[in-house]
């Protein structure tokens, strides 16, 4: 069975202050609007995912759900795992390791460097830093989420919303 992971960075969000926490950061219009075109594209294409795990960080939250409605996803069913903000690339590898086994797709919001990081050591491909928004999809061939690990997958696609805006 082929499986589908879509591993996104959170949109454009709030500057960093002295008066919010970094994990209270907001998405800025501008990052709305990427995410609602960004959806809309993954849609277009046809792309859908069984389940959706995101960083509880307000940004990488607000992304999810608007990548969700977009796609015509219930927002309510968006697993959050607070063990992505800040936890690392292994963070990510220990949220796919767990997806259910019947789910033939998923995708996971989170945050730079390390989706970046997570993206590159999956595929062995330079992926380079993933802009805000932007959407790598990675596939595996007949692997269980519980086997994935680096190289064992392949990157199909990685577009960003700048990019959406060009078509």
């Amino acid at each position: 069975m082929k499986r589908t992971l879509y591993i996104v960075r959170h949109a454009k969000a709030e500057d960093r202050s002295a008066f919010m926490s970094d994990h209270d950061r907001d998405l800025v219009p501008e990052g709305i609007m990427a995410s609602a075109r960004m959806g809309r594209y993954l849609h277009e294409q046809g792309i859908h995912a069984g389940v959706l795990v995101s960083s509880t960080a307000n940004r990488a939250r607000d992304t999810a759900k608007v990548i969700a409605e977009q796609m015509g996803i219930d927002p309510q069913a968006i697993v959050l795992d607070e063990k992505l903000y800040e936890g690392g690339p292994k963070a990510y590898l220990a949220a796919v390791n767990s997806l259910p086994g019947d789910c033939e797709s998923a995708m996971i919001f989170g945050h730079n460097p390390d989706v970046s990081y997570f993206a590159e050591y999956l595929t062995h491909q330079d992926v380079g830093s993933m802009s805000k928004g932007s959407v790598a999809a990675i596939t595996f061939d007949n692997l269980n989420w519980n086997e994935v690990s680096g190289r064992t997958g392949f990157l199909a696609f990685y577009v960003t919303p700048k990019e959406l805006l060009k078509q």
